[in-house]
């Protein structure tokens, strides 16, 4: 989702295709909840697929939770309660929608439920090549020459401490991290000011410090920072549009 945001491509084959047009269409608003798509026939001659991969293409959606297939009455689009936001396609179909503040605020406090905690467990397990991993990353982010340095040595920064805590389910959940993300590269990145770069840099180094220290709660507290000062100025820079 991060490097597709920074380098604006994406490889897709005609199923992803299908889906990724049929999805940005549901979250858009073109099919909104209750209504029914176009029959195989009309979705199939519009993107120029076969039946066979129209029918994989929507199976796909469906496990997203996005439609359901009724006998005699047609494929229906789902209320959002059935959304899986964890899936990185529909939370990169929300921010390429124009995520709403709204949006974003109940992202960040996803990620309070579950980062602080992982850091406390980082705390426990993690190992010193794990922390060193972090301290990396995050001069990584200190030295980064290009947006898209900084970027991805920031997420990478994240799964590291994911995968710190030693529980794949919080390594799992990356996806809204990586969303959240996204949305800072594109309004309000750090990269480019260096008191703020090296001052991000030193707030996520803060974090693996305590975690080598064995700190559960300084820990939890310096991730709390480094997700409600993005959050703060992305929700900033939203208002101004």
């Amino acid at each position: 989702m991060l490097k597709a945001a920074i380098s604006g491509e994406r490889i897709r084959n005609s199923h992803a295709l299908v889906v990724d047009a049929l999805g940005r269409a549901i979250v858009g608003g073109d099919y909104p909840r209750g209504s029914t798509l176009p029959g195989d026939f009309e979705l199939a001659a519009r993107f120029g697929v076969s039946r066979t991969v129209l029918r994989e293409a929507m199976k796909t959606l469906a496990a997203k939770g996005m439609i359901v297939a009724k006998a005699r009455i047609g494929t229906r689009v789902t209320d959002k309660s059935t959304w899986n936001y964890f899936d990185a396609d529909i939370l990169r179909w929300h921010l390429d929608n124009g995520a709403d503040s709204r949006f974003m605020t109940h992202l960040a406090e996803m990620r309070l439920a579950f980062e602080p905690y992982a850091a406390r467990l980082a705390c426990r397990h993690a190992t010193p090549k794990d922390v060193e991993q972090m301290l990396a990353h995050a001069d990584a982010m200190e030295n980064a020459t290009s947006l898209e340095g900084f970027a991805l040595a920031d997420l990478a920064f994240h799964m590291a401490l994911a995968e710190a805590s030693k529980n794949p389910f919080m390594y799992s959940v990356g996806a809204l991290v990586e969303a959240a993300l996204v949305t800072s590269f594109r309004l309000s990145s750090p990269f480019g000011e260096a008191a703020r770069q090296s001052s991000s840099a030193a707030k996520h180094r803060r974090i693996a410090q305590a975690i080598a220290r064995r700190d559960e709660t300084e820990a939890a507290a310096a991730v709390e920072v480094v997700i409600t000062e993005g959050r703060d100025r992305v929700g900033l820079k939203l208002a101004e549009i």
